[in-house]
């Protein structure tokens, strides 16, 4: 009997305690204005699915401030994660949502890196990608075989190198498999990648599968965009049939940077970060906040109107993620970061 009393006792604390931090949070976060910062160009991938969330977070925050959203494009979106890093108050109030790969160019030392990535408080992630690359109809490859013997490089378009999937993946599969393959950087994001490869400018692109359909959706079902391989451990539900990049792979160190550089950099690459010295209990809020929406029914149709799916990474999940490939072998890195800057 004593026990359960002591439960019941020790629940109603926990409950009070949750009501009093919700309560303390209020008068900071009521009638005030969140801004999301994303990285890349309105249209894309990231800027839809925040532009989505950020309809519905407000509500689950204590005091239910006002969110917008803002595109600060440039460099692969190193020019907004330095800005959140740097600039913006470490005051729960600035949200960023950069691509995680130029995680990558702070690994290899790359310039105009003024982040720390071990240092941002991470609130969570909507998606894990599953990547695969698209080709059109156009460039004349609907197969590996007709890749693998192409006379002249397929030409991809990408942001910067280092900064993205759009980047990295086709100089890795380039390097790795010896696919004829021609990278294009200097793009801003996805969507005016997209008018190049509809121009005729560009031949291909490397996007989630979620992404892909939401960006070319028509040209898929007609067969006008063909998605022709798949950078992924396991192929994914929708597409059985597409082949893997890991099963062309013909020597152990092919595996081994299609590994570390395809396969496991989606876990962090959709990231929430918030400014290093962000109070802990706003992130704790922020946090809760994130997964609340994620589970939100009117979020939910929204996502299943776009036909974009989730996969969610906790904030901790993240900071882990983050933290295993800062101690990735130095070597190993070395090999990747010649295959991605040269």
């Amino acid at each position: 009997m004593k026990k359960k009393i002591f439960l019941l006792i020790a629940a109603v604390t926990l409950l009070t305690l949750a009501s009093s931090s919700a309560q303390a949070a209020e008068p900071f976060f009521q009638g005030k204005t969140m801004r999301f910062i994303v990285g890349l160009s309105a249209g894309g991938g990231y800027d839809i699915f925040t532009r989505t969330i950020a309809r519905h977070y407000g509500k689950h925050i204590p005091g239910n401030p006002t969110v917008i959203v803002d595109n600060m494009t440039g460099a692969g979106s190193m020019i907004a994660a330095n800005y959140v890093y740097k600039a913006a108050k470490p005051d729960g109030l600035t949200i960023g949502h950069p691509n995680g790969m130029i995680f990558l160019n702070q690994i290899f030392k790359q310039p105009g890196v003024e982040f720390d990535a071990l240092k941002y408080e991470y609130i969570g992630a909507p998606y894990q990608d599953n990547l695969v690359v698209f080709l059109t109809k156009a460039s004349g490859i609907t197969t590996m075989e007709q890749w693998f013997n192409a006379k002249t490089p397929v030409k991809f378009g990408g942001q910067a190198p280092g900064s993205s999937f759009s980047d990295n993946v086709p100089r890795i599969l380039r390097a790795a498999l010896g696919l004829p393959i021609r990278p294009v950087s200097g793009y801003k994001g996805t969507a005016e990648i997209r008018l190049a490869i509809d121009s005729g400018e560009l031949h291909g692109n490397c996007l989630s599968w979620d992404s892909g359909k939401a960006t070319f959706g028509k040209a898929l079902q007609t067969g006008d965009i063909i998605p022709i391989l798949q950078g992924v451990p396991k192929a994914h539900r929708e597409i059985p049939n597409v082949p893997l990049a890991i099963s062309y792979a013909k020597t152990e160190e092919a595996k081994q940077m299609i590994e570390l550089g395809i396969h496991i950099p989606p876990t962090f690459v959709r990231p929430y970060i918030l400014p290093p010295g962000t109070p802990k209990e706003r992130v704790q809020i922020l946090r809760q906040a994130f997964q609340e929406t994620l589970r939100d029914k009117e979020f939910l149709m929204e996502l299943e109107k776009a036909k974009l799916s989730l996969a969610p990474v906790t904030g901790e999940g993240l900071e882990k993620a983050v933290g295993t490939y800062f101690r990735q072998d130095p070597a190993v890195l070395a090999k990747l970061k010649d295959i991605i800057y040269k």
